[in-house]
């Protein structure tokens, strides 16, 4: 049996109010609706017809993050995931896309024969897209990032990555780190049966301590970027009336020259 790992993350829902905090200018989590990352969804996706063509693989989710993290977990445990894994310290507070992969790195240990690891391309609450790549560097195995189609076959991953130079298909062998974005696939919706189902399936709640994690190599203290100031977003603008008395069309397009859109 091979293990594929998708790493999820809780962000706050992008339909809430997001702000930072005033002392350490992190995201404010506390005042949020929590919930899996959209992205992850795609990646538990790709695990998932991965396991359908071959069932004998297992799907393990992995996230840091606080106690509360364990719903997004139970999420991606409802979309057929078989078991999740937390990774949950206080002394993770604060921690960048460096301190983020390097305990992901870690925590990877717990798992046996990993076939592939599977993450999202950019998560909604930072945005950096860093961790897959960072995953590579660690652990030392490819990265193919950035997908919308991916297929494994006789120890190979191949898939196409579109970028403004054109459609390229990409290659590595297994074990590999890769990411997907939206366009990969359309996640199942996860039904009656799967979320009663995800309740009696288990997550594995560890710290920093258990995966050889020292506290001084993650945190806001030992953050390699962070924020130093942060401003509100500028209310928007009331916009320009214009009253149609014949001439409607040469003022819009007036109007769109001096915005210089035309």
């Amino acid at each position: 049996m091979s293990n594929i790992v998708v790493l999820v993350k809780q962000v706050p829902d992008t339909y809430s109010e997001r702000k930072l905090t005033d002392d350490d200018f992190t995201l404010d989590r506390e005042n949020t609706d929590p919930i899996l990352d959209e992205i992850n969804e795609n990646a538990v996706e790709a695990a998932l017809k991965l396991k359908e063509a071959d069932g004998s693989r297992n799907i393990v989710v992995l996230t840091v993050g606080p106690e509360g993290a364990t719903s997004a977990l139970r999420k991606a445990l409802s979309l057929g995931a078989d078991e999740g894994i937390l990774v949950t310290d206080d002394a993770l507070a604060g921690s960048d896309a460096l301190g983020t992969a390097w305990t992901l790195s870690n925590a990877l240990n717990l798992v046996e024969d990993i076939e592939l690891i599977i993450a999202g391309n950019s998560s909604t609450d930072g945005g950096a897209g860093a961790v897959p790549g960072l995953l590579s560097e660690y652990r030392q195995i490819p990265a193919v990032t950035n997908l919308r189609s991916l297929t494994v076959e006789g120890g190979t991953v191949s898939g196409e990555r579109v970028t403004e130079d054109g459609i390229f298909t990409v290659t590595a062998p297994t074990p590999a780190i890769l990411s997907v974005t939206e366009k990969a696939n359309t996640p199942r919706v996860p039904n009656f049966k799967g979320i009663m189902a995800a309740k009696k399936k288990t997550i594995r709640e560890v710290g920093i301590a258990e995966i050889g994690v020292a506290a001084e190599n993650v945190g806001l203290a030992a953050a390699a970027t962070r924020v130093t100031s942060s401003a509100p977003k500028a209310a928007k603008t009331a916009g320009e009336m214009v009253t149609d008395e014949g001439d409607g069309g040469v003022k819009l397009v007036e109007f769109l020259a001096a915005q210089k859109l035309i």
